[in-house]
C-alpha cells in the first residue's frame, strides 16, 4: 500500500502554516493536512486570516466524506472553544476522523482541551510530532501567548563599524535598496512596529509597510507605536498621517519606570491586550538599549552595509553592561547577503539555571 506517513504530512502542514504569516494574529499560524484511511492526501488547509475559517476546516472541507475514518495532522493542538468560529476539536469528531495528530500543545487556556474532547470521544490523538520544527515556525505566536508580551524582534541598519549615522547627523541610505526592500518585508511580518520620540524627531519616518519599487502601501498595516515619554510627537508627523494606524504611549496613558520614562513592561502587556503578539523595534539607540537592559528582546536583526565611518552616533547605547563579564551574549542563526550588505539574525543566549 502507497501513501504518506504523519511525519511526512505534518511536514506538509508546517509548510502550509507558514502561508499564513503576518495575516493571522492575534491567532497562531495553523496547517493541517488531512489523510484517508490509506494514508492517501485527501484534503489541505492553513489559517489565513483571523476570523476566517481555521486550518482543519478548510481541509474537512476539501475532503468531505474521504476524512471518514481518516487521519488529520494539525500543527496545533485544535482548538475546543467557539469564537469568530466553532470548535475544531468537534468538527473533527463530527467528520469521523480516526486519529488526530497534533505536533505542539496550545498553551492559550481559551483555546485548549481540544486534546481531551477529541480522546473523550474515541479518537486517537498523538502529540510530538515535528514539535520542534513546528515550534520554530510559530515560534513568535507562541513566545507571546506563554509570556503574555509580544515576540520583540529589535531590527537596525549600521555601517559595518555599527555606526548608524555620520556626525553630522546625516545617515540616509546607510543600507542599499534591496536591505530596505527586506526590512518592509519584515514589517509585513508584525502586528506593531516600535520607534521612540526622538527618532520621530530627528527623521520623521513613516513606519509603514510599502512596495519601494512604486510607493504602494501594503493592504495590511501593524501598528506604528511612537514611545514619547512626555508627549512631544508632532501633530504633522508622517506616523499621525492616516496610513496606518498610531498609538503615541505617554506616560500618562502607560505608566512611568524608574527614570519616569515609559514602563516598557507594561507598554508590551498593553500592545498584547491590544491583540499584538510580533513586534518590531526600530529606533532608536536609546530606546533600543533600554528594551534589552530590561531583558525584553527576543531576536536581533541587523543589516550591516560594507561601510566605515569611524565616527557618528552607534546602533546601540546603553543597554546595561559595565564589564565585559556583563554583555549580552548573542547566538548567531543566520547570516545572509542582502545586494552588497549582510542580514544578519541573532538571539539571546538562555542563561543556566
Amino acid at each position: 500500500m502507497g501513501g504518506v506517513s504523519a511525519d511526512e504530512a505534518m511536514r506538509r502542514a508546517i509548510a502550509l502554516a507558514a502561508r499564513g504569516l503576518g495575516t493571522t494574529s492575534p491567532n497562531p499560524l495553523v496547517g493541517c493536512v488531512l489523510l484517508d484511511p490509506y494514508g492517501d492526501v485527501v484534503g489541505e488547509g492553513f489559517h489565513a486570516y483571523a476570523g476566517g475559517p481555521h486550518a482543519e476546516i478548510v481541509a474537512l472541507a476539501q475532503a468531505g466524506e474521504r476524512a471518514r475514518g481518516g487521519t488529520a495532522v494539525v500543527t496545533l493542538e485544535p482548538c475546543d472553544h467557539t469564537g469568530r468560529t466553532g470548535p475544531c476539536s468537534g468538527a473533527l469528531i463530527s467528520a469521523g476522523v480516526r486519529r488526530v495528530v497534533v505536533a505542539v500543545a496550545d498553551p492559550n487556556p481559551v483555546a485548549a482541551g481540544g486534546i481531551e474532547r477529541l480522546r473523550a470521544a474515541g479518537v486517537e490523538v498523538e502529540v510530538g510530532i515535528r514539535a520542534a520544527e513546528a515550534e520554530a515556525g510559530n515560534l513568535a505566536w507562541l513566545t507571546a501567548v506563554r509570556r503574555g508580551r509580544p515576540y520583540l524582534t529589535w531590527k537596525y541598519a549600521a555601517t559595518l563599524d555599527g555606526r548608524i549615522a555620520a556626525a553630522d547627523g546625516t545617515s540616509m541610505w546607510i543600507t542599499s535598496e534591496a536591505a530596505r526592500i527586506d526590512v518592509h518585508a519584515l514589517r509585513g511580518t508584525v502586528d506593531a512596529v516600535i520607534a521612540g520620540v526622538g527618532t520621530v524627531l530627528a527623521d520623521d519616518p513613516r513606519l509603514t509597510v510599502r512596495n519601494l519599487r512604486d510607493g504602494t502601501l501594503a493592504i495590511r498595516q501593524p501598528l506604528r507605536v511612537v514611545v514619547d515619554s512626555a508627549g512631544r510627537t508632532p501633530l504633522d508627523a508622517r506616523v499621525r498621517d492616516g496610513a496606518a494606524p498610531t498609538w503615541v504611549a505617554t506616560v500618562k496613558e502607560v505608566g512611568a519606570g524608574p527614570e519616569g520614562r515609559v514602563e516598557l513592561a507594561e507598554l508590551l502587556a498593553e500592545l498584547y491586550r491590544r491583540g499584538v503578539r510580533a513586534a518590531l523595534l526600530e529606533g532608536g539607540p536609546t530606546l533600543a538599549g533600554a528594551f534589552l537592559s530590561a531583558g525584553l528582546v527576543d531576536r536581533v536583526v541587523g543589516y550591516l552595509a560594507p561601510k566605515l565611518l569611524g565616527a557618528g552616533p552607534a546602533a546601540l547605547a546603553d543597554a546595561g553592561p559595565r564589564t565585559i563579564s556583563e554583555v549580552i551574549d548573542l547566538e548567531f542563526t543566520d547570516i545572509t547577503p542582502v545586494g552588497p550588505d549582510l542580514r544578519v539574525t541573532a538571539y539571546p543566549r538562555k542563561t543556566e539555571g
